[in-house]
């Protein structure tokens, strides 16, 4: 490793199908690796051995690589239409990201990258997150949550899935909410990079925060649903502003008929290099 390199751990948890962990995979190879040391480490909960198979593979040829294999196989329903998480799920893919949060301590990484196993990155990515010295930030990308939803960022500006800022004790009008979400949602589409009060899936987090005790557990006496809910609210408790950058947006494999459009994505990021 060169001197002033940062080390940085590239964790997911895995459950997926391989139709599409393949197309994860292959963009992480693919990843701008020329400035910054780079180990990978995997939590293996998938219920299809061809997907388990893909990451054994992944290890192979890539020999910094951790594969921890869990057992369980109660459901996680993900269909055409949407995804159905649980309570129980929720909490157990916590865990999963707690345990990579703990690998990347143990290991005195300087950052840890969390990355969901549906996108596929676009190959500048990670060395640019490193580049902006935040202490967290994602990289965006869109989703149609529905398939008759517009597509949505999964960054979000407060509380649950608020997609326009607001005062405390602000009372606006339906259509003055209309104008600031469209406000939100524009400037997320030029390139740049934005404070938000939410974030997830795609996420750069530094020693500093780790070391601070960022990280997934529930906290008791918050009722929004979701890890990242609790993940973010933590952070900002601790003192550190969250970030998303929009200069190299990643694709989400939401459904695997989002899969007809990877390649005109592909096309996009040949035309950037």
């Amino acid at each position: 490793m060169k001197e002033g390199t940062s080390r940085v751990l590239l964790g997911s948890p895995v459950r997926q199908k391989a139709e599409i962990l393949s197309n994860f995979l292959l963009s992480i190879k693919e990843l701008s690796l020329s400035t910054i040391d780079v180990d990978f480490h995997f939590i293996d909960d998938n219920i299809e051995e061809e997907s388990s198979q893909l990451l054994a593979s992944f290890a192979t040829e890539n020999p910094n690589t951790l594969i921890t294999k869990v057992e369980d196989d109660r459901p996680y329903i993900c269909n055409e239409s949407t995804h159905i998480w649980e309570e129980k799920l929720i909490w157990k893919v916590a865990e999963f990201k707690n345990r990579i949060i703990n690998k990347a301590v143990d290991d005195s990484y300087d950052y840890l990258f969390l990355v969901d196993s549906d996108l596929v990155l676009h190959p500048q990515t990670l060395e640019h997150l490193v580049s902006l010295k935040k202490d967290i930030v994602s990289e965006i990308f869109w989703t149609r949550w529905e398939p008759d939803f517009p597509e949505l960022p999964q960054v979000w500006a407060s509380d649950q899935y608020n997609l326009f800022n607001c005062l405390r004790g602000e009372n606006l009008t339906e259509s003055q909410v209309l104008q600031r979400v469209l406000q939100f949602l524009n400037q997320l589409k030029v390139p740049g990079v934005y404070t938000v009060g939410g974030l997830g899936a795609c996420t750069l987090i530094s020693k500093k925060a780790i070391q601070a005790g960022v990280n997934f557990k529930e906290i008791y006496n918050i009722s929004f649903m979701g890890e990242d809910r609790h993940f973010c609210i933590r952070a900002a408790a601790l003192g550190f502003e969250l970030f998303v950058d929009t200069h190299y947006p990643a694709f989400h494999i939401y459904r695997l008929s989002d899969l007809d459009d990877l390649e005109e994505f592909k096309m996009r990021i040949n035309q950037t290099i």
